[in-house]
């Protein structure tokens, strides 16, 4: 990537080599020339950069004289595993030129400079303003970015009711800026994060119990079609086996597992640091008693040993930010098989257009279908 203070060689997380997507796209280069243009705001104070994808932002500004201190916030671990290889690369040792928090760490008490990369999820966008809001004074420098696609009149809206006054560029390669001057006396709304709601009839063995959702976690006011085709279809006799719920979001399946089998070891896993806190707070609200569960935020299976799980049960993204790409699943399935005891199950669920049964027999030898409905199908693959 290049800026007019220099060029920088930035991966994604993990980093592959014939990985097709960049780890930047038109909307990080248009607040970067902004940054750098002659009548540019003074990068001054502590300047706090929310939702910085693969660390771009934060690598290029390290290298820039101004910033008394700069804050990066992400939700994502894979994220923050990329802005720490960047840094690196960039010639930045970890924990001096850039200070890195997760969504769930305490927010600076003060931010003299916010720069926003606008979320996908609008709900994350709105948790975030939420609680960085009190650290923001008159003087606040507030400047977002993304691609047009991504900014709506419903972004706009929540920038005004929860910074104050807003405005935004002209677009330039399909990117856009937002401007927004904070408003001291602004009356802002609660925030409505996290959200609780009672799962359905339909939802199995969990009908009824309370689901926990943070900002940002998929389908944070309702239960999914896909999960619940998923939690109709999950294996039998669980009880004292351990069970690793790989991408677990909200931890609706893992919960289903100790409700069913209380003598089952849960382990529920996500990169995103909202979904294991969702999951953390569902299984409080609503596991048994002496259900055995642990969460981890990590990268697929990183944390779990080889040849130590029984059972994975996965619901695999199809996305990557706004990319639709395969690739996220392709290696949670690598990474499951990889998991599993031999004898032991992968269990998927996805959209049947997807073929990931393809890839599950090239992995695993063979796959069957237990389970379908006219969009998704559950998968079920057996480590020889």
């Amino acid at each position: 990537m290049t800026t007019s203070w220099g060029e920088y060689a930035l991966t994604r997380f993990p980093e592959h080599p014939r990985d097709p997507l960049r780890a930047w796209d038109a909307a990080d280069e248009y607040l970067l020339r902004h940054l750098a243009a002659p009548d540019a705001p003074a990068l001054t104070g502590r300047v706090a950069v929310v939702g910085d994808r693969w660390g771009a932002l934060v690598t290029a500004l390290a290298g820039r004289p101004g910033p008394d201190e700069l804050v990066q916030i992400t939700d994502s671990y894979l994220g923050r595993e990329a802005t720490r290889a960047n840094l690196a690369r960039a010639g930045h040792a970890e924990g001096g030129a850039v200070r890195l928090l997760t969504t769930r760490d305490a927010p600076p008490d003060r931010v003299d400079v916010l720069l926003v990369r606008v979320p996908k999820s609008l709900a994350l966008l709105e948790d975030q303003l939420h609680r960085l809001a009190p650290a923001l004074h008159a003087g606040t420098v507030v400047v977002g970015t993304g691609m047009v696609k991504e900014i709506h009149t419903s972004t706009l809206r929540l920038f005004e009711q929860l910074v104050g006054p807003t405005r935004t560029s002209l677009a330039v390669r399909k990117a856009r800026l937002v401007h927004s001057a904070p408003d001291p006396d602004l009356e802002r709304p609660a925030n409505p994060w996290p959200l609780r709601y009672a799962l359905p009839k339909d939802a199995a063995t969990v009908a009824g119990l309370t689901v926990v959702n943070h900002a940002g976690v998929f389908c944070a006011d309702r239960l999914d079609i896909g999960t619940r085709l998923f939690l109709r279809h999950l294996p039998d006799g669980l009880d004292g086996r351990r069970v690793l719920d790989l991408g677990c979001g909200n931890g609706v399946v893992g919960l289903a597992v100790a409700v069913a089998a209380p003598g089952a070891e849960v382990v529920l896993t996500d990169e995103s640091y909202q979904a294991v806190a969702s999951a953390e707070e569902t299984f409080r609200a609503s596991a048994p008693a002496g259900a055995k569960a642990r969460f981890a935020v990590g990268d697929a299976t990183a944390d779990v040993p080889d040849g130590s799980v029984d059972v994975v049960l996965n619901n695999p993204p199809f996305h990557s930010h706004q990319a639709v790409s395969d690739a996220a699943a392709r290696r949670m399935f690598t990474a499951a098989r990889r998991a599993l005891r031999p004898g032991g199950e992968l269990r998927v669920v996805a959209n049947r257009h997807l073929g990931h049964h393809l890839t599950l027999r090239r992995l695993f030898g063979d796959c069957e279908v237990v389970g379908s409905d006219p969009k998704f199908v559950v998968l079920r693959a057996v480590k020889r």
